[in-house]
């Protein structure tokens, strides 16, 4: 007996759509913010609406503002930020710390730097995710995920770690769904030599964000992990894969870009050159396309203009939603220098 009835099969690279820098602008009061979706280079990726780098110090911030219709994922990197509500929801974020908060029907809060006994500034990452049209006036939620309830995996011998923020990568899975939309987001570290391949959820939309380090992305050796298969492809099929993977160049990105992949395919490939003198850093974020249209203004992210109408009526009046909104003013947002 043999085992000539199994093969092994490549996982096909996602190919890279595009890449650029997040060009480093001024947004809030005082905050300096490299925005990479959201921007004329890439308005949107559904469900993606928006990614922004930021880099808080204190007596800057973001004080009180309004959201409808989307979620928004804070992922802190360095530093503390403080956050409140007009529904009494008063928390803080620490490094590695993250927030999911599902602004639904309607919410104001304000996200405020803390003190660092250095000096040095707040920095994280923000993610706007759009909701699906039937949850858009959904009741608003917090779900706050801790630096050190977020599972570690590692692979290529060492030289490769993951925090499995939301999804799953070599084997580990997330603590949980905290999102209402699906979504992926895993923040990987590579050491010089070291190389990934990440599956994703087919036809889900991803890309990666850079933010330290040289990362060569795309399939460039022909070698690296398989997927057990039943059987080998069709002739047909087999071509298109050579084609594709003949098709896939690797590409050296360096900090603070943001890498579109193709929605075909079935993982990126991202790989540190063994003579790199540092690590490289970046997190990989997919989520599922919503067939829905995008209807943005501000903080308001709705499928139609009268509704993005109604949400401004609704703010100003505090009904629908913002009632508690009259006469609230957060106490955080009142550390604002002036």
């Amino acid at each position: 007996m043999t085992a000539a009835n199994t093969t092994t099969t490549r996982l096909l690279p996602r190919l890279i759509r595009q890449s650029f820098l997040a060009v480093e602008q001024s947004e809030g009061a005082g905050a300096r913010v490299r925005r990479s979706i959201g921007t004329p280079k890439l308005r949107n990726l559904s469900p993606f609406l928006m990614l922004d780098h930021f880099s808080v110090s204190p007596g800057a911030g973001f004080p009180d503002h309004p959201h409808r219709g989307q979620e928004t994922i804070t992922y802190l990197l360095q530093g503390g930020m403080e956050h409140e509500d007009f529904a009494g929801n008063r928390g803080r974020l620490g490094p590695g710390d993250l927030q999911f908060m599902t602004a639904g029907r309607g919410i104001v809060h304000a996200e405020m730097p803390v003190q660092n006994e250095d000096g040095s500034p707040n920095v994280g990452l923000q993610l706007w995710v759009d909701l699906p049209k039937r949850l858009k006036a959904c009741e608003p939620r917090y779900r706050d995920l801790r630096a050190d309830e977020v599972p570690v995996a590692e692979a290529d011998g060492g030289r490769v770690r993951v925090k499995v923020i939301s999804g799953r990568s070599h084997g580990v899975d997330s603590v949980k769904d905290l999102a209402y939309t699906p979504v992926w987001l895993l923040d990987v570290e590579i050491q010089p030599g070291g190389r990934i391949v990440q599956p994703l959820p087919e036809g889900w939309n991803a890309f990666a964000y850079t933010l330290e380090g040289e990362v060569l992305f795309g399939d460039g050796d022909g070698d690296g992990e398989v997927a057990a298969g039943p059987a080998p492809p069709p002739p047909a099929q087999q071509q298109q894969q050579q084609q594709q993977q003949q098709q896939q160049q690797q590409r050296a990105v360096g900090p603070f870009h943001n890498v579109v992949f193709e929605a075909d395919g079935q993982a990126v490939y991202a790989a540190v050159d063994e003579r790199a003198e540092s690590s490289a850093r970046f997190v990989i974020v997919a989520g599922t396309p919503l067939d829905q249209k995008v209807v943005q203004y501000g903080p308001f992210v709705l499928t139609s203009q009268e509704e993005v109408y109604q949400a401004f009526m609704d703010y100003q009046t505090h009904s629908n939603g913002f009632e508690r909104a009259n006469g609230w003013a957060s106490e955080i947002g009142k550390t604002m220098v002036h």
